[in-house]
């Protein structure tokens, strides 16, 4: 069986959820990787026969998405070219986690595509959404990369073809502590708008950085750029996790019984909606930077308690087969 699984690059999180998926699709047949996008800062670990830049979402330096970097940072005759080019019929599955290329060659040309994303997750009318959401918002939602079939990953299973968050082996594996600093990933914030707040808290910090080329001291702060196994290493030793709403990072704290403390990016309606569903679990969120916040929250002991248990196995293996007329039968020969 020929499977396409096509990943975008638009923060870390979909990369770090693909480093588990990609190994056990490869029980079911030869694996294709495509990617798109560019505002990931780690590496896949595999192959990738397609790497596209995609279109991504840019931010500006004050916890917003902007949308004049968005709309002129991006190739849209390349997009369209790379769709129109990508031939999705000599694959049986393709399965596509927010991926906008692979979704849109499938809507216009047809194949066998599923929707395996955090993002799916929001359109069952169970999963929290704030009552009043932006239109034009919602609308690019929606139709940044469309596909009818979905499954979703989330922070409960609302729905039966939601799922527990996949939590990398690398995550499970540590060993923990709150020895060390409190750990800050704000892409949406400048450095220098951080540590302004920060500095007037009495905790220190260890921040992680898409802006620094290297690392430096500022007061209470240490700031480091990403890499993979500084950020681990942090993790694993800090009493908690101040970032924004985003997927996994907040659901590989929570697994790991950290501290959490989110601030959704304005004007991006999914991590409205992680926020709410965060919130509703009682973990703390704002809406701006908030040094008086954040101070109260690093006084707390307040830890929420979750059960991610690890059955990345079973859904893909529930994905394919509901799918495709795959034969599990030689896999136990």
């Amino acid at each position: 069986m020929r499977i396409l699984y096509a990943v975008q690059k638009t923060g870390n999180g979909h990369l770090a959820r693909a480093q588990e998926i990609i190994p056990i699709l490869r029980i079911y047949g030869d694996v294709d990787i495509l990617t798109s996008g560019s505002q990931s800062q780690i590496n896949l670990g595999f192959p990738v026969k397609y790497d596209f830049k995609g279109i991504s979402l840019f931010y500006g330096s004050n916890g917003n998405v902007s949308f004049l970097k968005t709309f002129f940072k991006n190739n849209y005759l390349k997009f369209i070219y790379q769709i129109l080019q990508l031939y999705v019929y000599k694959y049986d599955l393709i399965i596509n986690d927010y991926e906008p290329i692979s979704a849109w060659a499938c809507k216009l040309k047809g194949g066998n595509i599923v929707s395996l994303s955090h993002q799916s997750s929001l359109f069952f009318k169970e999963t929290p959404k704030p009552k009043k959401l932006n239109w034009l918002s919602w609308w690019i939602f929606k139709n940044y990369a469309p596909v009818t079939k979905k499954y979703g990953f989330h922070f409960e299973e609302y729905n039966e073809n939601i799922f527990n968050p996949v939590i990398r082996k690398k995550v499970r594996n540590l060993k923990t502590t709150t020895s060390g600093n409190y750990v800050v990933y704000l892409p949406s914030f400048s450095d220098i708008k951080i540590i302004k707040e920060l500095k007037r808290t009495s905790a220190n910090w260890t921040i992680f950085s898409k802006h620094a080329k290297a690392s430096y001291t500022a007061h209470n702060c240490t700031v480091f750029p990403i890499d993979e196994n500084e950020f681990l290493n942090s993790f694993a030793n800090c009493p908690g996790v101040l970032c924004n709403a985003g997927f996994e990072l907040p659901s590989e704290a929570l697994y790991l019984k950290k501290k959490l403390f989110v601030i959704p990016i304005k004007k991006q309606i999914e991590q409205e909606c992680n926020a709410l569903a965060l919130k509703e679990i009682g973990v703390l969120t704002s809406k701006k930077l908030d040094f008086n916040l954040i101070e109260m929250w690093t006084l707390s002991n307040k830890i929420i308690p979750v059960n991610y248990t690890n059955n990345i196995e079973k859904v893909i293996e529930e994905i394919v087969l509901e799918n495709t007329s795959f034969d599990t039968e030689f896999l136990f020969i």
